[in-house]
């Protein structure tokens, strides 16, 4: 006879007791009103100066000073946030990046002596997709550039999403996507990003999720045995930007990455420094090789508007060629 040991289900249940209490704790030091704000549609970010004010940045909208928060409420915060994730902010260790544990927002906080006061940004996921054509319907981007990503995306072209902090590159980005699985539903995707932004239904996808002790380079590493059609990057910050170009151009093209940069060539100059972090060589023709297509994003006094997508057609005389 096989005898089986029990199962502790007290043990499974006082693991998760805690857990269950941060949460709670979290919500109410964090206030009804930044919860609030957490649920409604529209919003992209939250955050706290170190002067102790408020701060709601909505879709197509100025931010707005809604509150304050005193810096030991904060502190709380961002102690219980880091305890969730079994981790301690401290004076030598005054930096927390991580997932706000309600909705998997981005959260980002820092506490003295790096700063004055406690501050933190929550960075909410988008609420819904939107296509490539509610971006014409909403006028940032025209009927035109609609269909050079469009063809872009049909002829398995790998695109640069550039903009500047707060432009929509996620959002853009989960709109690219969404023509991926909408013009190519045979292909395989796998999504690289720190945290959970973008937005994928596509049936035969993986989203990886760098962590502190897994780098994304090691994850783009990792993807190349996933057998993927096409390579998705959230952001491109550091020297996993030439292993990215290496798989797009070896047998992976029609993949997608943002990078923060102010203009489409910008964007080039900015894999340039990236890259440099890895690679003492020049890699200028690989850059112009692996992107095709560049899509530039930009904030305006009216709302988001594209104001740029240029074609890479090579790097000659110490530039790069684009149309």
């Amino acid at each position: 006879m096989t005898i089986t040991a029990p199962i502790n289900i007290s043990a499974n249940i006082s693991s998760i007791e805690p857990a269950l209490r941060l949460v709670e704790k979290i919500r109410r030091v964090l206030g009804t009103r930044i919860c609030q704000f957490l649920e409604e549609p529209g919003i992209v970010e939250i955050m706290l100066n170190a002067d102790g004010t408020l701060w709601v940045e909505r879709l197509s909208a100025e931010m707005e000073c809604f509150g304050t928060m005193q810096p030991s409420q904060a502190e709380s915060v961002i102690c219980s946030v880091a305890a969730y994730h079994k981790e301690i902010v401290t004076r030598d260790n005054p930096i927390f990046e991580g997932e706000l544990p309600l909705n998997g927002e981005r959260f980002e906080a820092l506490i003295p002596p790096a700063v004055s006061a406690p501050v933190f940004t929550i960075r909410l996921k988008a609420s819904k997709v939107f296509t490539l054509a509610e971006y014409v319907k909403a006028g940032i981007m025209n009927e035109h550039q609609k269909e050079v990503i469009e063809s872009a995306v049909l002829n398995r072209q790998n695109i640069l999403v550039v903009g500047g902090t707060g432009t929509g590159k996620t959002t853009l980005t989960n709109a690219i996507i969404n023509a991926i699985e909408r013009l190519t539903p045979q292909h395989r995707l796998i999504i690289i990003e720190d945290t959970a932004e973008i937005q994928c239904s596509a049936k035969n996808a993986n989203l990886l999720h760098s962590t502190d002790t897994v780098d994304m380079l090691r994850l783009l590493k990792a993807t190349m045995r996933l057998r993927p059609d096409r390579i998705l990057v959230g952001e491109v910050r550091g020297p996993e930007a030439l292993a990215l170009l290496k798989a797009w151009n070896t047998g992976h093209p029609g993949g997608a990455a943002t990078v923060h940069a102010n203009g489409a060539r910008a964007g080039l100059i900015r894999l340039e420094q990236l890259i440099a972090e890895s690679s003492n060589s020049p890699m200028e023709k690989l850059i112009a090789e692996a992107v095709d297509l560049i899509v530039s994003i930009v904030k305006t006094p009216d709302g988001r508007k594209i104001d740029e997508i240029l074609s890479v057609k090579g790097f000659e005389n110490g530039d790069y060629i684009l149309a």
